[in-house]
């Protein structure tokens, strides 16, 4: 019997930097609402015969709403198509976004290892940026999405 084949993407989420944000409309990356952007996408570019095939095999794995890092799992017929209809995502949740792949990897062992590094990475570049800053909160957010990543399994 030979097993699932999936493909993981390690996108990179960036928001429009030329849209103001208020306290009222808090932008915050959620699986749900990338998840609905996705299919939306796949279903107005290929159709629903194209949604029935990709999404049914396809979810999100992981998000950190800090450095807006997620990682998306699909098969391995249906990652073009996926990635495809990602890139062509013009907004998430009423902001305009624009996604960066970073990695594409064939098992979640790759992925895991890559996402670790990048989003190490990251933290980083965000607690230099941030300075004086950086919140207890956010630092405890930060160690627990790296938790979750982590853990992260099929």
């Amino acid at each position: 019997m030979v097993g699932f084949k999936n493909r993981y993407l390690i996108m990179e989420v960036f928001l429009d930097p030329n849209k103001e944000f208020s306290v009222d409309e808090p932008i915050r990356i959620t699986s749900k609402n990338l998840w609905e952007a996705i299919v939306k996408s796949i279903l107005v570019n290929f159709g629903e015969c194209g949604l029935a095939s990709a999404t049914n095999s396809s979810k999100v794995k992981y998000v950190n709403p800090t450095t807006k890092h997620v990682i998306i799992r699909t098969s391995r017929e249906d990652y073009q198509k996926v990635w495809a209809a990602i890139t062509m995502i013009k907004s998430v949740g009423h902001c305009p976004v624009v996604f960066n792949l970073l990695d594409l990897s064939g098992s979640i062992k790759a992925c895991k290892t890559a996402a670790l590094k990048l989003e190490e990475l990251k933290f980083e570049q965000y607690k230099l940026s941030a300075g004086d800053r950086l919140t207890a909160d956010a630092h405890k957010e930060m160690q627990n999405c790296l938790a979750t990543l982590k853990l992260l399994e099929h």
